[in-house]
C-alpha cells in the first residue's frame, strides 16, 4: 500500500462528523495532516479532537451561512495557518422524489446546502488556496453522472458539481490550483441509512445491481481523497473519479 504523508498540510473538511466525512478527516490525520472540521453535528468531531489534540479542530455551523463559513476559517487560521486542502464533502440527499413531488422549499435545501455552499466556501478560499497552490476535491455522486441515483433535486445539484469542479479547474489550473472530485455509488453511510431500514431490501437490491455486488465503506473514499490531495497526482485535473464498484459500466 502506498504511505501519504500529508505533515505540515492544513486540510479543511465540511460534512466530517459522519461518514465519508469523517473518514477522510481520519485518513488525514492518520497521514499526519492538521484537520478543521466542519458540520452542523458533533458526530465524531469530540472523539478526532480528543485523540488529536493539536492536529483537529472543528466548528459546528450551517454551510449554507455565510457567516459561519467565515468563522470556521478565521478558527482554522488562528489555530493551523493557511488552509492547503479543502474538501468540499458536505451533502444531504431528498428521498429520491421526482419534480411532482419535489416541491420549491425542498429544491431550494438541496441546492443551497449541496452547491451554494460550495460556490461560498470555495470562493471565500480561492485566493488563499491559489497562494499556496492547493488543492480542492468537490464531493460529486454517481447521480452526478447519470440519472437514478437521487431524486430530481439531489441529481440536479450533483451534476452542477461536476460542472462546478470542471470549470474551477479549467480556470485555475495554470495559476497552480489542483482540482478534482469524487463521485461515489453505494457507500454504506449514515446518510444511506434509509435503505438499509425494515428488511433492508433496498439495500439488498444495490448490492446485486452493483457488480462488485457489494457497498462499499467510506474508507474506501477517503483513500482515494488521500490519493487525489497528493502532490504526485498534481497532473490530474478537472476529473470526477467514481467510487462505484463498477456501477457505471451497465
Amino acid at each position: 500500500m502506498i504511505t501519504f504523508d500529508f505533515t505540515n498540510k492544513t486540510a479543511f473538511i465540511t460534512g466530517a462528523a459522519s461518514g465519508i466525512g469523517a473518514a477522510q478527516a481520519q485518513a488525514l490525520l492518520n497521514a499526519g495532516a492538521q484537520v478543521f472540521a466542519f458540520d452542523q453535528q458533533n458526530g465524531q468531531l469530540q472523539r478526532f479532537q480528543e485523540i488529536f489534540p493539536e492536529r483537529f479542530a472543528f466548528y459546528l455551523g450551517d454551510v449554507r451561512e455565510k457567516n459561519h463559513l467565515q468563522e470556521a476559517i478565521k478558527n482554522c487560521h488562528s489555530l493551523f495557518g493557511t488552509i492547503d486542502i479543502l474538501l468540499n464533502t458536505a451533502g444531504i440527499l431528498d428521498d429520491y422524489l421526482p419534480l411532482a413531488e419535489t416541491d420549491e422549499a425542498l429544491w431550494t435545501q438541496i441546492l443551497d446546502t449541496n452547491v451554494k455552499s460550495m460556490f461560498t466556501l470555495t470562493k471565500l478560499l480561492l485566493h488563499e488556496l491559489l497562494d499556496n497552490q492547493g488543492t480542492i476535491i468537490n464531493m460529486a455522486s454517481i447521480a452526478g453522472l447519470v440519472a437514478g441515483g437521487g431524486g430530481i433535486a439531489y441529481t440536479t445539484s450533483k451534476h452542477a458539481i461536476i460542472g462546478f469542479t470542471k470549470q474551477l479547474a479549467l480556470d485555475y489550473a495554470d495559476k497552480g490550483l489542483h482540482v478534482n472530485g469524487l463521485a461515489p455509488g453505494a457507500i454504506d453511510t449514515p446518510m444511506n441509512q434509509a435503505d438499509f431500514s425494515g428488511d433492508g431490501k433496498m439495500a439488498k437490491w444495490v448490492a446485486e445491481e452493483t457488480p462488485t455486488k457489494r457497498w462499499a465503506t467510506p474508507e474506501e473514499v477517503a483513500y482515494a481523497t488521500l490519493f487525489l490531495a497528493s502532490e504526485e497526482t498534481r497532473y490530474i485535473q478537472g476529473t470526477i473519479l467514481p467510487i462505484d464498484g463498477g456501477w457505471l459500466l451497465k
